[in-house]
């Protein structure tokens, strides 16, 4: 290849731009990066050499499905999260950094509780992220991990056997708790669920959009999956117990009008994300 690999990287970004593509150099790197197989440092150090006619041609095969605004993740199949590569296809939601935050202050109430084997119900399990992530960043952690979809429970089956998980989680095929046994208690209940008025579904990016709808939308105010799960979830937590879920933008006054109308709830939390926006809802039913 008589081209730079610098040139090369940024003139295939500019098709990436000119159809409205942010970060398109990043993507390019890691595309680069999954077709030579290398991290960033060696693509660098070696991606001259490494980038034979082969390779290209397969750059340039992906970077023209990209410019259909088809998602990164789901060509590539693959997404990072937390530090892990995640196997994902549109049967799916493509992870992204809020629900990161999540998993951290998941992580941090199990540390500050000091609990020695804790029980997560994670609801709407999708590619697996939060379970997966839990159940490795926490070895004594067990987990139980719910989907509708039976085709996300096989993604999320094929991670946690990926990433040395899978004999801690336990999958099942559940509308939200109807899977859960009345005697199951949970130290922590987890979801990432739909939150985006079917008013507002048209307007979203084409990526978005990529993303199966059952995951993102949630009726005219996008609070049905919210409700369901702050209806059922004290049923299912243990003495001392939280439930932590992701919500959108300029949803927290409606969660705490939610949550005061039912008198099982004690405390409400609301963690903000790196943009300061309330992002993750913590409800615990004690004081």
């Amino acid at each position: 290849m008589s081209e730079p690999l610098p040139k090369y990287i940024a003139n295939q970004a500019l098709r990436l731009e000119h159809v409205g593509i942010e970060s398109a150099k990043a993507e390019m790197e890691w595309i680069l990066c999954h077709v030579l197989d290398v991290d960033r440092l060696n693509l660098y150090l070696h991606g001259q050499t490494l980038l034979d006619n082969t390779a290209r041609g397969r750059v340039e095969t992906i970077v023209a499905r990209r410019i259909t605004r088809e998602p990164l993740q789901f060509i590539l199949e693959e997404a990072w999260f937390y530090g892990r590569k995640f196997y994902v296809t549109p049967a799916v939601m493509a992870p992204t950094p809020e629900t990161e935050g999540l998993c951290e202050a998941a992580l941090r109430i199990i540390a500050s509780r000091e609990l020695e084997q804790p029980r997560i119900l994670d609801v709407g399990v999708g590619s697996g992220v939060i379970s997966v992530t839990v159940a490795a960043e926490c070895a004594a952690a067990s987990v139980v991990s719910l989907d509708i979809s039976e085709d996300a429970i096989a993604v999320a089956r094929r991670n946690a056997a990926d990433l040395g998980v899978a004999d801690r989680l336990e999958f099942r095929h559940s509308d939200f708790f109807s899977a859960v046994r009345p005697d199951e208690k949970f130290d922590l209940v987890l979801s990432n669920p739909p939150y985006i008025r079917e008013v507002d579904y048209d307007d979203l990016p084409p990526e978005v959009k990529a993303d199966p709808k059952i995951a993102m939308t949630s009726g005219d105010d996008g609070l049905t999956a919210v409700r369901a799960l702050i209806a059922g979830a004290p049923d299912f937590l243990a003495p001392g117990g939280r439930l932590m879920f992701e919500i959108g933008l300029g949803q927290s006054d409606d969660i705490a009008t939610i949550t005061e109308n039912d008198e099982r709830y004690r405390s409400l939390l609301c963690i903000k994300d790196l943009n300061d926006i309330d992002r993750i809802v913590v409800l615990s039913c004690d004081e």
